[in-house]
């Protein structure tokens, strides 16, 4: 089986919606084995919570130490602890994990009261920040992270601040609470790196477990090898598509329903860090001139290689290119200019779009015809001189949340990867793989994609069968036994995949 593995520590819904319920449905449906410990038996309904009954911690001690031996376990998603007792278990029992499994991913969803109104445990905010220490993700709602910091009046930053400071390596603040028009979340990483996305509040009284399914679902996406921040970003929109099914339906308060993974566009968020909204009035970039018909490879990018040097712009421009990036990291003052100022000059000869990566400044001063930027350089990079200078623009994606932020400033092009293991840089959990590329596609608008990493000739059908519009290679060319064959070999495949 190539599931993953997750418990869920959690106590019991009777009726159906919340605890233990709620992360099973969502484990189930987002792909994961699912494991259950529960720490306390309620009675509740739709509309109350009348009593709620915690398990001995003998009983969870027991459950823990047989699952660990049979299913040990990829993720913990942590809901309701419901006794001191239980609290003490816990963290000598996750200290132990640790030392057993130190790559073992544990979220804590702090349940302090229920939803239908009503303390679900027997404890206080303040007992359960022991837990903090051994926990990489928290994922309360701005209510939950008042309690436990003791705080009121702060933003969610400083909140999300806050609770870093007892231990916990990740923090998820959610929306939706009060009369706001949009849900805005939060997420801080373990770097201090802050992540921000919003949507519209979504009108519906069928919610119920909605809480415990987010922190699941962040679960099941970590345990399955998404970034933080793609967690963040898929959880959201789970969360969304949920929701958005029982829109109107307010006759009662009922259950969220869960519904797979979530792959329309309308359910996903938007990007809301500071980048996105420095730039959200910035008009398209000018395009890449693509017209004709679709399917028409006369007016496709095709083959985009990356080359370092001016001599491998020499050997590959006659041979027919229609985009070519050069990308400099060991030149720099008057021999990088001279670099790209001849770089120019040779793109024009031969008509191909030259892209130079990264030095933005020297592309607008020698007039070069885009400039492509990585994720790290949008926030010193002055995208409104790119634009006033007419250069075209292409950005670095690696993920859903980059991918969103990068589309929302409207690019000439998106590049995606690593599609796949490469040799030019460490991309470790920044690999997408070909399912995850097909899922990131179905966001895209009228923009070209561009693949990126590791793609092989063996590989070019099945990176091109995924939709995007241009592969770029590296060393598959670069390293090549013969360049030139190499570059007739990949143009070919390009070539029948859109004559098919």
């Amino acid at each position: 089986m190539n599931k993953v593995i997750l418990w869920s520590i959690a106590g019991h819904d009777c009726s159906g919606g919340a605890g233990i319920s709620a992360d099973t449905k969502t484990g189930h449906v987002l792909g994961a084995e699912m494991c259950s410990i529960m720490t306390a038996n309620t009675s509740q309904n739709s509309q109350q919570l009348v009593n709620v009954y915690p398990v001995p911690a003998l009983v969870l001690k027991e459950q823990a130490e047989l699952l660990l031996a049979d299913k040990s376990p990829h993720a913990i998603k942590i809901g309701l602890v419901a006794s001191l007792e239980q609290l003490q278990w816990l963290v000598g029992f996750l200290k132990k994990l640790r030392e057993l499994q130190p790559k073992v991913i544990i979220v804590f969803d702090p349940v302090i009261s229920a939803s239908v109104g009503g303390f679900l445990s027997l404890m206080t905010a303040k007992q359960l920040l022991p837990l903090l220490p051994h926990i990489d993700v928290i994922t309360p709602n701005l209510y939950e992270a008042q309690q436990l910091t003791n705080s009121t009046n702060s933003s969610k930053v400083e909140l999300a601040k806050s609770l870093k400071l007892y231990g916990v390596k990740n923090v998820i603040i959610t929306g939706g609470h009060g009369k706001d028009t949009l849900c805005s979340d939060l997420a801080l990483s373990e770097k201090q790196i802050k992540f921000s996305l919003s949507s519209s509040m979504i009108s519906t009284q069928h919610s119920h477990g909605g809480g415990c399914s987010y922190s699941t679902a962040v679960a099941t996406f970590l345990a399955q090898g998404h970034l933080l921040r793609d967690s963040f970003t898929l959880a959201k929109a789970f969360i969304n598509q949920g929701l958005n099914v029982n829109v109107g339906k307010n006759a009662h308060y009922g259950a969220f329903e869960q519904r797979g993974f979530p792959i329309e566009p309308a359910n996903f968020p938007a990007v809301t860090d500071d980048i996105s909204e420095h730039y959200q009035k910035l008009s398209r970039f000018p395009s890449l001139g693509l017209c004709g018909n679709e399917g028409n490879s006369e007016n496709l990018l095709g083959l985009y290689p990356i080359v370092d040097s001016i001599d491998w712009l020499e050997k590959l421009l006659p041979l027919g290119l229609k985009i070519i990036q050069l990308r400099i990291k060991h030149l720099n003052g008057q021999a990088l200019a001279t670099t790209i100022k001849q770089a120019v000059t040779l793109s024009e000869r031969y008509n191909t779009r030259l892209f130079i990566n990264d030095h933005w400044q020297l592309a607008i001063e020698l007039g070069a015809y885009g400039v492509h930027l990585g994720q790290e350089d949008l926030a010193t990079s002055d995208l409104y001189a790119i634009a006033q200078a007419g250069l075209r623009l292409g950005i670095s994606t690696h993920g859903c949340y980059e991918f969103l932020l990068a589309q929302q400033l409207k690019p000439s092009y998106l590049a995606i990867g690593a599609i796949f293991p490469t040799k030019t840089k460490d991309m470790t959990g920044q690999i997408q793989g070909i399912e995850n590329l097909e899922k990131i596609l179905m966001l895209r608008e009228n923009i070209p994609v561009v693949a990126i990493g590791g793609i092989t000739l063996n590989k070019v059908a099945q990176v091109l069968a995924t939709g995007v519009d241009s592969i770029a290679i590296v060393t598959a060319i670069t390293q090549a036994n013969d360049y030139r064959q190499a570059v007739e070999a990949f143009n070919r495949q390009i070539q029948a995949h859109h004559r098919a």
